[in-house]
């Protein structure tokens, strides 16, 4: 295994302070994002998503965000995955992008709710066909034997489903929207003295402040 004590990068491509960032932060989200697009970097929207487990665990993996509606943060995922139990248990969350190539991350700390069938079932139809057959295929998060049983079961979908230019949306898949109360923006410095500037969200009014790195 390398030596990762060696492992070092220096970062110095841009700065960010409290006097030129944007007063609202979805919309300095936003304006990440687009150069985040224009930068090339692979997967922009790919956002480690942190729940709490039923054991006050937290629980994390990679999923996507499929928009910024109402100033809330959403994505889609079968309710009944392990993601899916957890929010609907305790809809406590975080989300955090990383951009390298921008030498930048936006860390988010919020709840979730669910987003409403119409919306969910018009973002549902909007997928590819390969990805609606998934959706319906998929028991997900629960064990299986082998993946011939995926493939088998999405032949039956494909079937049953043939001749249908739009697939109904399954009851137990949808989206979830993050309301956020506190957004970090990350910009990398030299020396490891990285900007921070925090948005904190008080009687829903949002304080802006610098945080040591």
């Amino acid at each position: 295994m390398h030596d990762l004590s060696k492992l070092r990068r220096e970062y110095s491509k841009e700065s960010l302070d409290v006097s030129t960032i944007l007063s609202d932060p979805i919309e300095q989200f936003g304006r990440w994002f687009h150069e985040a697009i224009e930068a090339e970097v692979l997967e922009p929207n790919a956002m480690n998503l942190s729940t709490i487990n039923e054991d006050n665990r937290p629980s994390s993996r990679i999923v996507l965000l499929k928009g910024v509606e109402e100033k809330k943060f959403v994505f889609y995922t079968n309710y009944q995955s392990t993601k899916g139990k957890e929010l609907t248990r305790n809809p406590a969350c975080a989300l955090t992008f990383f951009w390298p190539e921008l030498e930048r991350q936006v860390r988010i700390e919020g709840t979730a709710e669910r987003v409403d069938d119409e919306r969910s079932e018009k973002y549902f139809q909007s997928r590819p066909r390969s990805s609606q057959i998934g959706a319906w295929t998929s028991p997900q998060s629960t064990i299986i034997e082998a993946r011939s049983i995926l493939e088998e079961r999405a032949l039956q979908i494909e079937k049953r489903f043939e001749g249908m230019a739009l697939l109904p949306k399954p009851k137990q898949w949808g989206g979830f929207q993050v309301d956020p109360l506190v957004i970090e923006f990350w910009q990398g410095r030299p020396s490891r003295l990285h900007d921070r500037i925090q948005f904190a969200k008080v009687d829903g009014v949002w304080k802006v402040y610098r945080l040591a790195p």
